[in-house]
């Protein structure tokens, strides 16, 4: 499961780059602009995603700030919320390096944002929540960039290991 969670951070960071990319073209009224996503615009969406990996990773390391709600935007700017996505993935990388099969085994215990009792589960079942999370809402990207006239993107992790990816065939 270590190498899969690697594999996962690596592809994370990928998929993230190429929404990134096609995030960097649009206008600022594109980027605000609501397309009916869960959290309305591309803006929204992706200062979601960066609250959520900053919450869990908050947890799993017990280390930097996690914001208290899900829809807070850490970032109004396009540029810094781009720099502090990159710092972001590298975090969530380097920490995957750090783990070893008994700790992916072993329970881990969390407050939920959305209502303040003790969870308790796998570690590597939050972890697999963290990487299915980020696919999720990507997809929502997606759908947000088609919306506005923009090309598809090719955010499959097969894609991924056909060209970037290739150390994890």
């Amino acid at each position: 499961m270590l190498r899969q969670y690697r594999m996962f951070a690596a592809y994370n960071r990928w998929a993230n780059a190429q929404v990134y990319a096609a995030a960097a073209a649009l206008s600022d009224a594109e980027f605000r602009s609501d397309r009916g996503a869960f959290f309305g615009s591309l803006h929204r969406t992706l200062n979601h995603l960066m609250v959520a990996d900053r919450i869990w990773m908050k947890r799993f390391t017990g280390i930097g700030e996690a914001p208290t709600t899900l829809d807070a935007v850490l970032f109004e700017e396009f540029d810094a919320l781009a720099a502090a996505r990159r710092t972001e993935d590298e975090r969530i990388i380097a920490w995957t390096g750090t783990l070893d099969e008994a700790t992916l085994a072993g329970n881990f215990t969390y407050m939920p944002v959305t209502q303040q009792i003790a969870m308790t589960q796998p570690l590597w079942t939050a972890l697999s929540h963290l990487f299915n999370h980020q696919t999720h809402h990507r997809g929502q990207c997606h759908m947000t960039l088609t919306a506005l006239g923009k090309p598809s993107l090719g955010l499959d992790l097969i894609y991924f290991l056909r060209s970037e990816g290739r150390e994890w065939m």
